[in-house]
């Protein structure tokens, strides 16, 4: 009985090796179909909500999102989309609670944000803000012109990336280790003795422990297809970057404007560090006085010492 539980478990390794095999070739040969998202109580499922319409949408929707020309994607992939924007504004704490507004619109979400106040001496503040957004993917053609409204878009970079293959390569191994898993449950209920009993629930572990890990990735995949991730950068500015090419003379002249106008925030900012600095400038300035005062007198002390004790010339 031994031997035949082996030769089965062999048997079934074998099967499901050219299962996940056939599923890989097939990919290859022929287009595709858009997979079916997988159902499961599982732990992570809440983190990739559905969006049906988002992958047979993705494509034709970013037909620009600040591009010009951008190329028709094919329909029924698996497209992870991701953006990275450039942003001037001129009042920042306006911006974030419009941007707020706007996210939570489109059922988006902000993963990551981080907000750097600059330094409190400074004239210009040089506030910015970092966020990293979740967007439907259907939406970010929306959404990217909705930021050109609500701000000064510098520069804005969409990247695509096809993985169907990948996608369907990992279902593929999803769908032979069920039925591995199946079979192996079936041969645990026949199991006669120990040895292979234990044998099969070896197996059956290491089978769950795979089936765990591509079903994870997969559930991260259809995160990543069905919302965008939008990286954005927002500046603080008293003035917006000009979108035309400047002239020579438009050049010069903004450049002797902008000269000016640094020497006197820099005057203004050495004023403001001055003053508030203060305490400790006149604490170390009545120490280096008296230092100063001190290293004065020491050479006359020292001369007046040698006189007196040089005996008097007869």
């Amino acid at each position: 009985m031994k031997k035949l539980t082996a030769l089965i478990l062999s048997m079934l390794t074998v099967l499901t090796l050219l299962t996940a095999c056939g599923g890989s070739s097939k990919s290859v040969a022929m287009e595709p179909q858009a997979a079916p998202a997988l159902k499961g109580d599982y732990a992570m499922e809440e983190f990739a909500p559905e969006a049906p319409a988002a992958m047979d949408t993705a494509a034709n929707s970013l037909a620009g999102a600040g591009e010009t020309g951008s190329p028709t994607l094919p329909e029924n992939r698996k497209w992870i989309v991701t953006v990275h924007m450039d942003a001037e504004t001129e009042d920042l704490d306006t911006l974030m609670i419009s941007l707020d507004r706007q996210v939570t619109s489109m059922n988006g979400y902000v993963e990551d944000q981080e907000i750097y106040n600059g330094s409190s001496y400074a004239t210009r503040r040089h506030r910015n803000a970092n966020l990293t957004i979740r967007i439907p993917a259907g939406d970010v053609n929306a959404f990217a012109e909705a930021v050109s409204g609500i701000a000064n878009v510098v520069s804005t970079n969409v990247s695509r990336d096809d993985i169907t293959l990948t996608y369907v390569a990992t279902e593929s191994k999803v769908t032979a280790l069920k039925t591995e898993e199946t079979r192996l449950l079936e041969l645990l209920a026949q199991a006669e003795n120990m040895s292979d009993l234990l044998e099969i629930e070896a197996r059956l572990s290491q089978v769950r422990y795979e089936l765990e890990r591509h079903s994870s990735q997969l559930r991260l995949y259809d995160n990543q297809v069905d919302y965008a991730t939008i990286y954005l950068f927002i500046s603080e500015v008293q003035e917006y970057t000009p979108v035309a090419e400047k002239t020579t003379w438009e050049r010069i002249r903004d450049g002797f404007s902008s000269s000016i106008k640094g020497v006197k925030e820099g005057f203004i900012d050495f004023v403001v560090w001055v003053l508030a600095n203060s305490p400790y400038l006149v604490i170390w300035g009545i120490i280096l006085t008296v230092c100063v005062i001190v290293l004065r007198k020491l050479p006359r002390l020292r001369i007046r010492r040698k006189t007196r004790n040089t005996p008097p010339q007869p």
